[in-house]
């Protein structure tokens, strides 16, 4: 091991995200002081570009660093590696290799035996002493035999069969459209056409689901899967001369999935039965820091650090409890309503409370969109949901083009009706999206926190003033740390909620009205709506035409057939046809 005092930064990158973890060397110990999560990082699926992006996003003061990436195969790719690395980090001394290196180093150490791994891939690994064996690993297209893209896969085809030969309606195939939001197998067959390795392995969640409950079919697509990491482990014990094989298991389907590990248990045990099964030591991130440092002496102690709170010091109003509701559990159904209604006196104290900030916003807003800019909202779990659906109305609602008005979730679309409420402590991999969005000058980042605390909100905002972007701050915490200014603050004082720290209540409700006032009061000042009218709605569907034709009709004086006639003639185009085929002067890029 080298002196003491080193920052030491290990990555391991593989399909289904990027773990890092920031630690400190001393001479004895490596203690860990901060780790995450990026996307997926691939060295030969992910481009160099969107590489960069994600080590740009990681801490930059180290002195040495583990990168292991999936894909990073030949002495070609670590060199690759290696020098995109340093070009990130030009003072750091650099190992880089597979993750397969940091998966055997967190499963075995020093020592020697057979590594399993089974994320969104798979591979074994086994070593006796300088001598290593190998099996699978071969990536998604030809091999990855037993991981989640396998298994996934493997359930695709499944309904399908099912629906060729018995044309039945599967619990498990509802399931599916569910996960991905689909309305039937033509749109699931379109979606996994162009889904790639990673989305396609995020379905694995789903297909253990259905074999806790005993789907037959589901269960012996599991059991193929670990009857081949079976088969593969016993080749490999054998190649090495292992009698009774230390089989260390490591990856997503193993950490999560205890079905799966007793499924590969059971078939390893009827092929190699003096094998001994267990989990890794530590994980592959630790272990890339491991390398980094590792020479010729023994291996240091790890101390894991005791979790940090992100802002420490944060009085959270919304997790409070609230004296109003200790009864709940104990209300009729109509004591339930009147506390709910009544609770809701809350929310527009809160709002008018907040009168002038949120006039500041549309004003701030009105003039960022009016110069050529954008506004993102960006939020986690209940309130990157809200920022989301306030964006998506705007195109419809106002004509306006869907670039103007965008929204940001963490951990990406699937955490609109999944939780994937870990994402919101991802402080780097907020700011990552926002170079990955192209937000630039001129841009208003809107960071939506119910709590005011929320890593990935703040790391976005950080970011985008980086790049010079407007930032405005909406929470429901008026006490929350201030440690940094915005250009606009909204604190909506709601209180404890009736259900402790369940901000899709009252923070919710509040956190909508606000989003609803600052849009639409900017689409208004846009010159986007004629009285209390929407001139440039889009008329998409009968009840919108029928809407088209009254607001015409109204505006005009005339009747509903010549309305609906004036209409049809600009085309649908309601502002056309109130102005006769004059437009009034909205600037292009406010137009969808």
């Amino acid at each position: 091991m080298h002196g003491p005092h080193q920052s030491v930064l290990g990555i391991d990158g593989g399909g289904s995200k990027t773990a890092w973890v920031l630690a400190e060397w001393d001479g004895r110990a490596l203690r860990v002081t901060r780790g995450g999560k990026l996307p997926p990082a691939n060295l030969r699926l992910t481009s160099t570009a969107r590489l960069r992006e994600i080590l740009e996003a990681l801490p930059t003061d180290i002195a040495r660093l583990g990168i292991f990436l999936a894909g990073c195969v030949t002495g070609e790719d670590r060199r690759e590696l290696a020098a995109l690395a340093s070009s990130v980090w030009p003072d750091a001394k650099i190992v880089a290799g597979s993750d397969r290196e940091s998966g055997v180093e967190a499963a075995l150490g020093d020592g020697d035996g057979i590594a399993v791994n089974a994320g969104t891939g798979s591979s074994i690994t086994g070593r006796r002493g300088a001598r290593i064996e190998k099996a699978g690993g071969w990536g998604h297209v030809l091999g990855d035999a037993g991981g989640g893209y396998y298994l996934s896969v493997q359930a695709l085809q499944l309904i399908l069969r099912e629906h060729d030969l018995h044309r039945g309606e599967t619990e498990f195939a509802a399931g599916v459209l569910r996960e991905l939001a689909l309305n039937n197998l033509d749109e699931l067959v379109r979606w996994a056409q162009t889904a790639n390795k990673t989305e396609i392995a995020m379905l694995t969640p789903v297909v253990f689901a259905a074999a806790d409950s005993g789907d037959r079919h589901v269960i012996e697509i599991l059991h193929g899967g670990a009857r081949v990491l079976a088969e593969y482990t016993t080749a490999v014990a054998h190649r090495l001369g292992f009698s009774a094989p230390e089989v260390r298991l490591l990856g997503g389907l193993f950490q999560c999935c205890t079905v799966y590990v007793e499924a590969y248990r059971r078939e390893l045990r009827a092929l190699a039965p003096n094998a001994v099964v267990a989990p890794a030591a530590q994980t592959p991130e630790l272990a890339a820091a491991t390398l980094a440092l590792k020479e010729e002496e023994a291996g240091p102690e790890f101390l894991q650090a005791a979790d940090v709170p992100r802002v420490p010091g944060v009085s959270i109003a919304t997790e409070q409890a609230n004296l109003r509701s200790v009864s709940l559990d104990q209300m009729t159904a109509t004591e339930i309503v009147a506390l709910f209604v009544s609770e809701e006196q809350f929310v527009e104290g809160a709002l008018r409370a907040q009168s002038n900030n949120l006039a500041r916003a549309i004003d701030f807003v009105t003039a960022a969109l009016r110069a050529g800019g954008r506004l993102f909202y960006v939020g986690a779990g209940s309130s990157g949901r809200l920022g989301v659906l306030d964006a998506s109305e705007i195109r419809p609602t106002f004509g306006a083009s869907s670039e103007l008005v965008q929204g940001i979730i963490a951990g990406g679309a699937t955490a609109l009706f999944r939780s994937a409420e870990g994402a919101e402590d991802e402080r780097e991999s907020g700011a990552l999206t926002i170079v990955q969005r192209g937000i630039r000058a001129g841009d208003v980042v809107c960071g939506i926190a119910a709590s005011g605390s929320t890593p990935f909100v703040f790391g976005a905002l950080t970011k985008a003033r980086e790049r010079d972007a407007g930032t405005m701050l909406l929470t429901c915490n008026p006490d929350r740390q201030r440690t940094e200014t915005y250009d606009v603050e909204i604190d909506l004082p709601t209180g404890p909620e009736l259900l402790t720290g369940s901000t899709r209540l009252k923070a919710g409700t509040a956190t909508k009205v606000a989003l609803n006032i600052i849009s639409t009061g900017a689409m208004v000042r846009l010159g986007k709506v004629r009285g209390h009218s929407m001139v440039d709605l889009q008329a998409t569907s009968r009840k919108l035409r029928d809407r088209a034709a009254r607001l015409v009709s109204e505006q005009l004086g005339c009747e509903i057939e010549t309305a609906v006639a004036r209409l049809k003639a600009a085309d649908w185009n309601v502002r056309a046809a109130l102005d006769r085929g004059n437009h009034l002067n909205t600037p292009s890029h406010l137009s969808g």
